[in-house]
């Protein structure tokens, strides 16, 4: 995925003047990138910067191969809730109900699984049908009826964590059966000969290397041919490196413990095509239209109530996945699972970029968002660090991403 840069080249600086040479020049080239999309890039050097503070805190432990693999597992539910959550705000809404639905799917996974019997395969597509059941009737009384989308969350989220007390009987249910367990909690399978590394992801990140390379060389092909200004060779090479550095050390990482988790894959496809979704499809076109300007987007033909509804059937349906991947990692269903995970979801969207207002957002973003609070969590508890400590960590930075985004629209004139 890629993000668009709007950077002309900068005048030349005067002789004999300070910055000159190519160091210098490139220097300028970044600050002014930086300046023109803050936005965009802001949250990825936050976490960049995030990373390593607290890499050389923890002595290096926060990279560790097995850190770095619980760390993707450990927050594989909430990037997924992310997304879908992004989609949301971008379309100007809010939901509150996910984390109470998350547990809910997780309960009746359980209680199909195992009190009933039933094969782990036909419990994931009825729990992701309950799901996109859930997301329809918040969907419809939304978008047809007119109820704001605050109430009928905040309805949704109360309805579904008592159903799930029901279900439940207020008890821990499990465990559930290997197939199921994967889905949180396995790795992709060994191949090929002994190379000390696990083969399988090393191939995996040398086509998502490929494909990075490609979607950014394809995408600055694109706005030259449409007359846009792109970014200056010598900065979109560095982004490029950069970008190729950062795949090449998680997949070097993951590599040398047990491999890719299956989470990551399904996470990774997630991205992939709701990335392409929100960049190219006229659906995802109709969802910014709509948060961005819903009279406009109406006077030009977007059938905003068709485009709401299906942004909360979506969301149903990623809320349940996201509660089959953390109840299989639980390897249990319980009555106080996915307790705060709303919150976590809609402070990962803000923080990744997305706008109080709506219309502005990515699904990049969100996972950047995500990984800001999860990178933030594991470090804190690697440094033992109390949990009332971390929650004013985590909302101070919930805090700083709200105001960034309102001084930028004021700098904008937005």
């Amino acid at each position: 995925m890629s993000a668009d840069v709007t950077v002309t080249d900068p005048a030349p600086a005067s002789p004999g003047g300070d910055g000159n040479g190519p160091a210098g020049s490139l220097l300028r080239l970044m600050l002014d990138g930086l300046r023109r999309n803050m936005r965009q890039y802001g949250m990825l050097i936050a976490l960049g910067l995030i990373v390593v503070l607290f890499a050389v805190w923890t002595d290096g432990d926060l990279l560790l191969p097995r850190n770095v693999s619980n760390l993707v597992l450990q927050n594989s539910y909430i990037l997924i809730l992310a997304i879908g959550m992004m989609l949301v705000i971008i379309a100007g809404h809010i939901d509150l109900s996910v984390g109470s639905l998350t547990a809910f799917t997780g309960a009746f996974a359980a209680v199909l699984t195992v009190q009933h019997g039933a094969p782990w395969p036909l419990a994931l597509v009825l729990c992701l049908l309950v799901g996109a059941a859930a997301g329809s009737v918040q969907g419809y009384l939304i978008a047809y009826l007119g109820i704001p989308s605050f109430i009928v969350t905040l309805a949704g989220m109360l309805l579904f964590r008592g159903m799930t007390e029901i279900l439940l009987k207020g008890q821990t249910l499990g465990p559930f059966p290997d197939g199921l367990q994967k889905l949180g909690n396995g790795f992709l399978p060994e191949a090929g000969p002994d190379t000390n590394y696990h083969n399988l992801t090393l191939l995996l990140g040398l086509v998502l290397i490929a494909a990075v390379v490609r979607q950014e060389v394809r995408d600055r092909r694109r706005h030259r041919e449409f007359a846009l200004e792109v970014a200056p060779t010598r900065l979109f090479l560095l982004k490029l490196t950069a970008l190729v550095a950062a795949v090449l050390v998680l997949t070097l990482l993951l590599a040398s413990y047990k491999g890719a988790p299956i989470v990551l894959i399904i996470l990774g496809a997630l991205v992939a095509g709701y990335g392409y979704l929100m960049r190219n499809a006229v659906f995802g076109r109709h969802i910014y239209a709509i948060g961005g300007n819903l009279p406009a987007a109406k006077l030009s033909g977007v059938k905003d109530r068709k485009v709401t509804f299906l942004v909360f059937l979506n969301m149903g349906v990623l809320a349940a996945l996201a509660g089959l991947v953390v109840a299989a990692r639980l390897n249990a269903a319980s009555p106080k699972a996915g307790v705060n995970f709303e919150l976590e979801a809609i402070a990962s969207a803000f923080i990744g970029g997305a706008s109080m207002s709506g219309g502005v957002g990515t699904v990049l973003g969100a996972i950047i968002g995500g990984l800001v609070l999860g990178v933030l969590n594991n470090g804190m508890n690697l440094l033992s660090v109390g949990t009332d400590w971390q929650q004013v960590i985590k909302g101070l930075a919930l805090l700083v991403a709200v105001g960034f985004d309102v001084w930028n629209k004021r700098r904008s004139g937005a």
